[in-house]
């Protein structure tokens, strides 16, 4: 264990250098750039959940790996495919001979973080199992609800290029994500860091030593629920979401959940930048990642090529920037 601030939770200036120790450390595995990682860890600090949405072989399932490691929490991996039943996430009863007694048995959905690789490749029903873990932290399985461990993230992984055999999230899956992302093709450096790596054939995949630990992880996620937010600047932000519902390629806009997230979203990002408030910078960085999965775009945009994060980036280039004093 590194020697971090052991109660990250003190001060949001111990938080910011906690968060910085722990992207370093993914840094260390995960060939990216830093905004990406900042991204995932905001997700982590405002308890939400990623999407990641990239081609393969990017890094993805290595991302989900080592933010775990990195935060000293428990992982689990779920590979979705057609015929994977929510049984299979949640867990089921199985009769043991012994007692004469039906157990429950867990499902791999009770971990800390749970990656759902492939997620598109399951059935609506599948993906459902995860809807109520991801909203409340519970499960109910027979009707008995159980709660899963806490802190709880799913980061969940799509392929874009293949999408035959596949499901479309539904709007209210694709929701429940507080950003989506990407990782996107390394640096020419990157790819000869990744060379340099194999040619090392003994070693192995690459891990990194807990900067956190549960009790950690807990400290660190109340910090922003201490960070403010002047009234200018939540009106920018309230502006900005209801200007999506405004835009002509847009046939559903940002939902007043997704407001809501998007304002926790901005509170954690101030928190890993060390400031005490939200600036609309931090507004602004995380508009993308929170958005651009929520919209749903008219057939019309969709046949020219649009996607949300286009739409997203409009609307921050025609809505106002508030001046706010620190």
């Amino acid at each position: 264990m590194a020697d971090a601030d052991p109660d990250p939770g003190r001060s949001v200036a111990a938080a910011s250098d906690t968060c910085t120790e722990v992207i370093d450390r993914i840094g260390d595995a995960v060939i990216t750039d830093r905004e990406f990682l900042e991204t995932v860890l905001t997700a982590a600090l405002a308890r939400g959940h990623v999407l990641l949405e990239d081609v393969p072989g990017t890094g993805k399932t290595l991302t989900a790996l080592t933010v775990a490691q990195a935060l000293g929490l428990e992982f689990s991996r779920i590979q979705f495919t057609p015929d994977l039943l929510p049984s299979d996430i949640t867990g089921s009863h199985v009769f043991n001979e012994a007692t004469g007694e039906f157990e429950f048995t867990e499902g791999p959905v009770f971990a800390n973080v749970v990656l759902a690789d492939e997620i598109n490749r399951a059935p609506p029903k599948t993906q459902a199992a995860l809807l109520e873990a991801m909203d409340e932290g519970q499960v109910t399985v027979d009707g008995t609800t159980r709660d899963l461990p806490d802190p709880f993230l799913v980061i969940a992984t799509q392929n874009p290029v293949e999408q035959e055999g596949t499901f479309e999230l539904p709007e209210a899956q694709r929701d429940r994500f507080m950003v989506k992302s990407s990782i996107g093709y390394p640096e020419r450096e990157g790819e000869l860091e990744l060379i340099e790596r194999r040619s090392r054939r003994e070693t192995k995949m690459p891990s990194v030593e807990p900067v956190l630990e549960t009790r950690g992880v807990r400290q660190l996620q109340r910090v922003p629920e201490r960070i403010t937010m002047a009234r200018e600047v939540r009106e920018y932000l309230v502006d900005l979401a209801r200007a999506t519902r405004a835009d002509d390629r847009v046939e559903i806009g940002i939902s007043p959940r997704g407001i809501q997230r998007y304002y926790e979203a901005a509170r954690a990002r101030a928190a890993i930048e060390g400031r005490e408030y939200v600036a609309p910078d931090d507004v602004k960085r995380i508009a993308v990642p929170v958005m651009q999965h929520r919209l749903v775009l008219t057939t019309d945009a969709q046949i020219e090529g649009v996607d949300g994060a286009t739409v997203v980036r409009d609307v921050l280039n025609r809505v106002e920037v508030p001046a706010v004093e620190p």
